[in-house]
């Protein structure tokens, strides 16, 4: 008896998974697609793979044109090493170089302590370097 119980609903369970049909539609605003685009795209720096490694903050201010002088004064002396200006509220943070190991960036901290002398060493992930950096 039990047999037959459990067959009726298991059939029943089937036919009733079977007939089911339906249409679904989807009723959305047109600019969503063009939203979903926007955001699919590729931004080219953001294409780029990141690894944990080092770089040396330089300086830090909350007015943006003493960040871009400190920038500018850094580039004219080392111009083969990358720099990145970052924005955290209130405060813009000059920082440089994407170096695999602590001693890479002791090294190159070391070369321009005499320009920037509060410059410290901060972990976080960086760019692939460059090859072209000495």
């Amino acid at each position: 008896m039990k047999k037959y119980i459990s067959l009726f609903g298991f059939l029943f369970l089937t036919f009733a998974v079977l007939c089911q049909e339906g249409k679904v539609e989807i009723i959305k605003d047109t600019r969503i697609d063009g939203l979903v685009k926007k955001q699919g795209a590729i931004i080219p720096p953001a294409t780029s793979p990141q690894i944990p490694g080092y770089r040396v903050q330089l300086f830090f201010d909350s007015d943006r044109k003493a960040i871009d002088e400190a920038r500018s004064k850094f580039i004219a002396a080392y111009p083969k090493i990358d720099s990145y200006v970052l924005f955290n509220a209130p405060n813009y943070v000059l920082k440089v170089g994407d170096f695999r190991t602590l001693l890479e960036a002791e090294r190159i901290k070391d070369s321009f302590v005499q320009l920037f002398p509060t410059s410290f060493i901060v972990k976080e992930l960086i760019n692939l370097p460059r090859i072209d950096q000495e």
